[in-house]
């Protein structure tokens, strides 16, 4: 397991420019071990770009990245086409880039409930099957910091409540650091230990519950802050189970979020 706490990517005073116009600027952000990051914003508010400069993509036209020694990092970027003509196996997909295990690629992709896929063509999954299959591809490497653009995209309700589980446990299971984007709030905000919001720069940071009520955040995204802050106020007292049910603070487990006559087990 990864030192937990322990600095992964600094970022001091990084800006990076375009065409004459800064797309981020005077960004000054820690990325720690053992911690789950999301990036909030409107389009054009340079998350994407903040990914890309953090994970070595694109250097910064200003300001400095220092990342530690042990760093590895996988990136699973917000679009990725596969040509349509190439052919590509979902197994096949699993060993670009290295000469991984044979039991390896099995249990991950036993793990992310794709292996009976494995001899399908990555052009034929589902939106679902597919973001399965970059998360796999993407622990392969055993990375420190997973950093993800919008893992959610094209991913139905009970699929992303899914993924999010699968980035917690990670983190959980190996202390590594995690950086994500989403537009997915009303999603994310239970599960991530800070947020940061950005319009391209970072207009305010902190805990899900600072965040949602600070006034930069509520005046830049509007209604749907609006509707993250009301679903994450609703939702920090029970756990939304995959089957539909809830599970309560107190650990008891009933078929809805408040039961006309109390409590009523499963």
């Amino acid at each position: 397991m990864a030192q937990i706490n322990h600095t992964l990517v600094n970022l001091h005073d990084v800006g990076v420019k375009r065409e004459g116009r800064w797309l981020i600027r005077h960004i000054d952000l820690q990325i720690k071990s053992g911690e789950i990051i999301t990036i909030v914003g409107p389009n054009g508010s340079g998350k994407s770009t903040l990914l890309k400069t953090l994970t070595a993509i694109i250097d910064p036209d200003e300001g400095a990245v220092k990342r530690s020694d042990n760093l590895q990092i996988a990136y699973v970027p917000q679009k990725l086409s596969i040509d349509a003509a190439m052919p590509m196996s979902v197994k096949r997909m699993m060993t670009l880039g290295g000469n991984f295990p044979p039991a390896k690629i099995n249990e991950l992709l036993n793990r992310f409930d794709i292996d009976h896929l494995a001899h399908k063509q990555v052009q034929s999954l589902s939106g679902g099957e597919f973001q399965r299959l970059l998360f796999a591809r993407a622990l392969i490497s055993e990375p420190n910091l997973l950093v993800l653009d919008e893992p959610g995209q094209g991913v139905d309700i009970p699929g992303q409540l899914e993924l999010y589980d699968y980035i917690s446990r990670y983190r959980d299971e190996t202390g590594a650091g995690i950086v994500l984007v989403s537009h997915d709030l009303h999603l994310v905000m239970a599960a991530t230990d800070r947020v940061v919001c950005m319009n391209g720069h970072i207009c305010c940071s902190g805990t899900p519950q600072s965040v949602a009520s600070d006034p930069q955040y509520l005046q830049l995204l509007g209604h749907q802050a609006s509707k993250a802050l009301a679903l994450y106020q609703h939702n920090h007292d029970h756990v939304h189970l995959p089957d539909g049910r809830v599970q309560h603070k107190d650990g008891t487990i009933t078929s809805d979020c408040h039961p006309q006559d109390g409590h009523h087990h499963d």
